[in-house]
């Protein structure tokens, strides 16, 4: 049975960390963070010490180091409360 070795991992749209615990928990190194929003930046950086805040559209690909697993959030701003908040106010539907 061929076995696959997993030691580095890297999360995108990191929001304040979850996949990144994982990793951790999961023996794996984190080797690059990216987040764009602001303040999910500031508690990622908090709590773990690093991250790229920057759209990562204008991040180079050569800039983010070679990796065994890419964890990516999805974003969460159609299953908050403020994100359906908003669209409500806005008379939007709140629908994905």
């Amino acid at each position: 049975m061929n076995t696959i070795d997993i030691k580095t991992g890297i999360d995108l749209f990191a929001g304040i960390g979850g996949f990144r615990i994982a990793l951790e928990n999961n023996g794996l190194n984190c080797i690059y963070s990216n987040d764009y929003n602001k303040y999910s930046c500031q508690t990622y950086s908090a709590n773990f010490g690093e991250i790229f805040c920057e759209d990562l559209n204008n991040i180079p690909a050569e800039n983010i180091p070679n990796f065994d697993l890419l964890c990516a959030g999805f974003p969460c701003q159609p299953f908050s409360i403020a994100g359906v908040s908003k669209k409500k106010s806005l008379g939007k539907n709140r629908d994905f």
